[in-house]
Order: structure tokens, then sequence, then C-alpha cells
């Protein structure tokens, strides 16, 4: 019978975890780097209740799978939607969106970052209250 394979540390090498970066607002944000590199960032994202990215894009899209608690996604313009553990979330080229976690509870996010990222403004406390809408 096989044996299980582990892959011992799998984050970015010489990483550790950064607390509240400077693209996040509205709560702690927990980010583990796995990968960077002009062409793609991967990595694990928890964010405390209320704890939200900042308006961006990215030049060739971005793939988000909830692996923990629940949250939120929002394109600019348009109708925040509830994500929660399981979901796959796909932002298109260019399309100038924010995710974080809910009012009540945490979430993560295994998040993967095609292209440049381009940060945007702070989502606003007027922004996420939409949510309640």
């Amino acid at each position: 019978m096989p044996s299980t394979v582990v892959i011992r540390n799998s984050r970015k090498e010489g990483g550790s975890t950064v607390k509240n970066a400077p693209t996040f607002s509205g709560g702690d944000v927990y980010l583990d780097m796995i990968h960077a590199d002009s062409n793609v960032a991967i990595a694990n994202v928890t964010f405390t209740p209320c704890a939200r990215s900042y308006w961006h894009t990215h030049e060739k899209g971005q793939v988000l799978r909830v692996t923990m608690g629940s949250g939120w996604v929002c394109d600019k313009g348009g109708k925040p939607q509830p994500i929660n553990i399981g979901d796959l979330i796909y932002a298109p080229p260019g399309t100038t969106h924010w995710h974080g976690a809910g009012k009540g509870c945490a979430m993560t996010h295994l998040v993967i970052g095609l292209g440049e990222t381009k940060w945007l403004d702070a989502v606003s406390d007027e922004e996420y209250k939409k949510i309640e809408a």
C-alpha cells in the first residue's frame, strides 16, 4: 500500500505569516505567501470578521477557493455576493473587486493571482455595509 506523502514547508522560502498587510482593512488579516513571481502569486489569506482586501485588479485574473468560514466578494458597481467554504471564485482579467470576511465569521481562502496585481483604494465602511442590503 502506498504511503502518504507530505511536502514540507510549502510556503515561500524564508516566508512567515504577515499580519495586517497594507492592502487590507476592517480587521486583522493573516497572509501566508506560498509562491510569488511576476506571473503568479499564491497565498493562504485569513480574514477576521469584517476584514477585507482593498479594491484591486489582476492583469490575468484571480482564483479564490474558500477553505474556512464565509465572507463576501464584490465587483466594482456590483452587489456583494456571499462566499462560503468550498466555493471557487474567478475574477476575470481587469475586474476591479474586493473580498473578505463577513461580520460574524472569519474566512480563509487560497488565492491564486495571475499577472500583476494593481491595488487601489480601501473599501470604505459605507461600501462594506452594502453587504447588508
